[in-house]
C-alpha cells in the first residue's frame, strides 16, 4: 500500500545517488525509477553518474585515459553530493576498483545487485561494506556474503514498474523471448540446440532478442530488436514467453531475476535456470517453468507452445506474483524506510 508523507512529523530528505551510467541497468531499476514515489514519500532523490560511464572501455589502450576522466568528472558531484542528507552508493564509483567512495559524506548506503565481490579478490566489495552504515543487497545470496564484512545489510528485490507494463494479451504468432545486453549472451547461446529443436517441432513460433548487439545462435532466424529504453515495454508485449538461462555459478547465483521479473510483468510466462534468486521466484506460484537441461528446456518451451491457455494462466500468475512483490509501488516504501533509518 502506497504510505502518504506526513510532512508535519518527518522532514524531507536529499539523497545524492551514484550510479555507473544513464543505460546501466542497475541505475535504471535500483535507484532512477525511485525518484517519482520517493518524492512522494518526502524523500529528493539527485542521481550522479560520469559521463563517459563507470565501466572500462573495450580497448585497453583507451583505459588510463577513461580511467583518469572518469574520476574528474567525478569530483564536481563528490561537491554537489556535500548538501545531500545520505549518499547512495550504486556500486563502487569505477567499476571493480575502489577510488573516491571514502570522500562522500555520511551516512552512507551501499546498495549492490550483482556478485562483485568476485572481482579483485573483493577489493572493492569490502572496502564498501567498510564505509556503509548500511548495506542493501538484491538476494539472500548477496545477504549472506556481505554479513560476512558488515552486519548492517538488508535485502530490497530489485523492482518492475508494473504500472508502466501495459497488460495486454499475447501475440497470434507464438513468440520465445529473451531481453538483456550483450554480456550475457553467452547463456542465451548455450540453449541455441535446445531452441533449435523447438522451432523444428514448432515452425510458426519465432525467436525474439533485445539487445544492445545481435545474438549468434547457430544461424537460427532471430528477430533482433536494438535495445533501448523505449523499446523495452514494447518488446515485451510481443512475446509469448520469456527466457532466463543462467550457468549454476557465484556469479549467476548473484543475479537478481530481472528478466524473470520484467516477463511478469508483461504477464508473460516464463522458462528460466533454477538458479539463485530463480528459484526463490518461482516458487511463489505457477508463473513458470524451470530448466536445467537441453532435454529439460525442449520441453518446458514445447509444453507452453503446445498449451497457450495453461501459459496464458502463468502470464497472470506471475503478473499478479509481481504487482504484489516486486513491483516499484510494494518496494518504494520499503527503500524509504531504510533511507530514513539511516538519516
Amino acid at each position: 500500500m502506497q504510505q502518504n508523507f506526513d510532512q508535519e512529523s518527518q522532514r524531507r530528505l536529499r539523497v545524492a545517488a551514484f550510479t555507473a551510467g544513464a543505460d546501466v541497468p542497475a541505475a535504471r531499476f535500483r535507484v532512477r525509477q525511485y525518484a517519482e514515489p520517493l518524492s512522494r514519500l518526502g524523500i529528493d532523490l539527485a542521481e550522479y553518474w560520469p559521463g563517459l560511464g563507470a565501466y572500462p572501455p573495450r580497448r585497453r589502450l583507451l583505459r588510463p585515459a577513461w580511467f583518469a576522466g572518469t574520476l574528474a568528472q567525478r569530483l564536481p558531484q563528490l561537491v554537489a553530493a556535500r548538501h545531500a542528507d545520505i549518499v547512495l552508493l550504486q556500486r563502487e564509483m569505477v567499476s571493480t576498483l575502489p577510488t573516491l567512495e571514502g570522500l562522500t559524506r555520511r551516512p552512507r548506503i551501499v546498495d549492490i545487485d550483482d556478485s562483485i565481490h568476485l572481482h579483485r579478490g573483493g577489493l572493492a566489495a569490502r572496502r564498501l561494506a567498510a564505509l556503509a552504515d548500511l548495506v542493501i543487497v538484491g538476494n539472500e545470496f548477496l545477504a549472506e556474503t556481505w554479513r560476512g564484512w558488515t552486519p548492517a545489510v538488508e535485502i530490497l528485490p530489485t523492482a518492475v514498474d508494473t504500472d508502466r507494463c501495459p497488460h495486454t494479451p499475447p501475440p497470434d504468432r507464438p513468440v520465445i523471448g529473451w531481453i538483456g545486453t550483450a554480456a550475457n549472451l553467452r547463456y542465451l547461446q548455450a540453449i541455441a540446440p535446445a531452441l533449435a529443436t523447438v522451432l523444428r517441432r514448432f515452425p510458426a513460433a519465432e525467436i525474439a532478442v533485445c539487445c544492445d548487439r545481435p545474438p549468434a545462435l547457430g544461424g537460427l532466424p532471430v528477430r533482433f530488436v536494438p535495445w533501448s529504453a523505449g523499446a523495452e515495454i514494447p518488446f515485451l508485449a510481443s512475446l509469448s514467453i520469456g527466457l532466463m538461462p543462467l550457468d549454476d555459478g557465484p556469479w549467476e547465483r548473484g543475479k537478481c531475476s530481472m528478466k524473470m521479473l520484467q516477463y511478469m510483468a508483461a504477464a508473460r510466462p516464463c522458462v528460466v535456470s533454477p538458479v539463485g534468486m530463480n528459484r526463490e521466484v518461482l516458487a511463489r506460484g505457477a508463473l513458470g517453468l524451470a530448466a536445467a537441461t537441453e532435454v529439460e528446456w525442449i520441453d518446458a518451451l514445447c509444453g507452453l507452445l503446445a498449451d497457450r491457455d495453461a501459459a496464458q494462466r502463468m502470464g497472470e500468475t506471475g503478473r499478479a506474483v509481481a504487482e504484489r512483490h516486486y513491483s516499484r509501488a510494494a518496494l518504494a516504501p520499503r527503500l524509504a524506510a531504510l533511507l530514513r533509518r539511516v538519516a
